[in-house]
């Protein structure tokens, strides 16, 4: 069977870590593959040698919007114009509440968008929201693809369209 896949787009290592606590708590299986930058996202999606290929492509990309060398709404645009790619589910996990990012990325055909507390100074809220987000969104995603995964049979896994 498939095994689900996200990858995550996150240049801030707290904010990989405090993702990495709330997926871990999702009672589905799923393995999880993390990006620093939306290159470095590209490059893994596209298989370049040297990294870990995504070969399927994840079921969730979660994306930061500002990040280094090429922003989340760069890469966004990127994965929209790519026909094996832009299908992907795309979240965006920001900090920006900006109406410009939040229009742009809605043109480019997000399934939601999540803005991060910029503060460290109450993690029991911000741990809340972003389980309640990972455990209502994410979760129930994962959930609908291993029904469909399981209804496939073994021999079509690995052929490719």
């Amino acid at each position: 069977m498939k095994k689900n896949t996200i990858l995550l787009i996150e240049d801030n290592e707290l904010d990989v870590i405090s993702i990495q606590r709330s997926l871990k708590k999702l009672d589905t299986e799923y393995e999880l593959f993390t990006s620093f930058n939306g290159i470095e996202a590209l490059d893994m999606l596209r298989g370049k040698p040297g990294l870990l290929p995504m070969d399927p492509p994840p079921n969730i990309i979660l994306l930061d919007i500002n990040m280094p060398k090429m922003n989340g709404l760069e890469f966004l645009q990127v994965l929209r114009s790519e026909k094996g790619l832009k299908h992907i589910k795309v979240f965006v996990m920001t900090t920006s509440g900006e109406e410009f990012d939040r229009v742009a990325t809605e043109k480019l055909g997000i399934s939601g968008y999540l803005i991060k507390p910029m503060s460290y100074s109450n993690n029991y809220d911000r741990s809340g929201s972003m389980e309640g987000f990972v455990q209502f969104h994410i979760g129930k995603i994962l959930r609908e693809q291993e029904k469909v995964n399981e209804s496939q049979p073994l021999n079509n896994l690995n052929s490719k369209p």
